[in-house]
């Protein structure tokens, strides 16, 4: 897959534009997803210039290399025509709908989407259940 991650709130807490401390198990479960599963990551964010070349090397120093970052391969000449959506399979990002999961559930849900644990909205509590399915039975109540 292709997958287009978030920076500030993301992968480090929101500190911009200065970069802020790692969120717990972010870099770790990113190179476990390129490195064991063979996905291709693209740094996804509102960062330019000198921030964001400077989020670039702070995830390198830590072994985190991206495919791509704000565009969609490598080289990518970006122009004023040019959208700024990424053609990605999934985002990573902490303005998510529901807020961010913990990145031990993401890695579930990247690795075995049927197996993903996941707090109900409605209740708080901890269920296991195909989160695509509880999404029908909410959309048709």
């Amino acid at each position: 897959m292709i997958i287009a991650v978030d920076f500030d709130g993301t992968i480090v807490e929101h500190e911009y534009p200065k970069i802020g401390a790692e969120i717990p198990f972010a870099i770790a479960t990113l190179k476990k997803l390129q490195s064991e599963q063979f996905h291709r990551l693209i740094l996804w964010t509102i960062r330019t210039g000198k921030e964001l070349d400077e989020a670039i090397e702070f995830c390198a120093s830590k072994g985190l290399v991206f495919y791509s970052h704000n565009c969609n391969y490598p080289g990518e000449e970006l122009t004023d025509d040019t959208s700024r959506k990424i053609n990605a399979d999934l985002f990573i990002d902490d303005r998510n709908v529901g807020g961010m999961m913990d990145w031990g559930l993401i890695y579930r849900h990247v690795t075995n989407p049927n197996s993903v644990d996941y707090y109900e909205p409605e209740t708080k509590k901890r269920k296991k259940k195909n989160f695509f399915a509880h999404l029908g039975e909410w959309f048709n109540k």
